[in-house]
């Protein structure tokens, strides 16, 4: 039976399973070591580097001064590329389809038949010292109000050394679990949107993090290595920070939920979207919304691109888990 979204997941997150899902249940996100080798990471890094010299915009990997706005497709918060179909490049989706990846989302769920949200990459390039500037936060939910309970896991499937002062993810640990409490308890109403669908999505001004924080949530910076793989329940307060150091933060986004969570009719959409090649919201079986080409300096990108530089293999597991084939 397809997943009721106004009710929470049948998962005991009370159970001890002996593995990262019992940090995953308790403190809202988890580090799952080596899901790849660091050879294999190593690789991913060299690909996204490749894929951002293919614009001709003076992106030079070995000269600094080149990594500047005006040298880089267009990007949002350091380094996040959603736009030009980067979604479906190749090196993207044999990242979603290594298998330490599939298997740890197919633990969390208790099934192989799944689905994978079409979302971005980040590829962060450090500034010069003196050039670099504090992050402002943004803590935010990926899950709307009205649903309560486990509802998405996220991922972050990570490439290069990540430390505390290099730019990466942070997590409010324990906020997961006063999420719901939150929202019953504060009348204020923000909804965001995404195109013209009611998105998954909720920002936080400093004195609501600070409720969550007078209540034991802490701020934690998520320090992995080339290969690991980061995990975080849809509830868990985050946001990203840029680097102070001198290293490249190399990422892709990519989220994993049960097929039956999708309606025949979602998973058409989905199906055409990947057809499309267009992307959906790190939600993989739901909020899927009509895509505006991203704008450079505010402007039409001439750079802009419909498809890929590198079409994917379409697979029968990679057409399964882009809602194009049923399982």
């Amino acid at each position: 039976m397809p997943h009721r979204l106004s009710d929470p997941v049948a998962i005991d997150t009370e159970k001890q399973y002996g593995d990262f899902r019992d940090q995953l249940y308790k403190d809202g996100y988890a580090v799952v070591k080596g899901v790849m080798t660091p050879e294999r990471a190593a690789h991913y890094v060299e690909e996204m580097t490749k894929w951002l010299e293919r614009f001709p915009l003076g992106f030079d990997r070995n000269d600094p001064r080149t990594w500047t706005e005006e040298k880089l497709p267009a990007h949002m918060k350091g380094g996040m590329y959603h736009g030009y179909a980067v979604p479906h490049e190749k090196f993207v989706w044999d990242a979603r389809l290594e298998p330490g990846v599939l298997a740890a989302f197919e633990k969390i769920w208790g099934t192989n038949e799944l689905l994978a949200s079409f979302d971005g990459i980040n590829y962060t390039l450090p500034l010069p010292e003196g050039q670099r500037k504090p992050s402002t936060p943004w803590p935010h939910v990926d899950q709307s109000p009205h649903l309560l309970g486990l509802q998405c896991i996220q991922g972050i499937i990570n490439f290069a050394p990540n430390g505390p002062n290099d730019g990466g993810l942070v997590v409010l640990k324990g906020s997961q679990a006063l999420n719901d409490t939150y929202f019953k308890t504060h009348s204020k109403d923000k909804k965001a949107k995404w195109g013209n669908v009611p998105d998954d999505w909720h920002g936080f001004d400093p004195e609501e993090v600070d409720w969550y924080k007078e209540r034991g949530a802490e701020e934690v910076k998520v320090c992995v290595d080339p290969g690991d793989l980061i995990v975080w329940d849809s509830r868990t307060v985050h946001w990203n920070v840029l680097p102070q150091s001198e290293q490249t933060r190399s990422i892709v986004y990519a989220c994993y939920t049960p097929a039956a969570f999708s309606s025949p009719e979602e998973l058409k959409q989905k199906g055409d979207m990947f057809h499309n090649r267009t992307r959906t919201t790190h939600w993989p079986h739901r909020n899927f919304w009509h895509q505006d080409k991203i704008l450079r300096f505010g402007k039409e990108d001439p750079y802009h691109r419909d498809r890929p530089f590198e079409e994917p293999v379409e697979t029968e597991q990679l057409l399964k888990l882009a809602g194009a084939m049923p399982y």
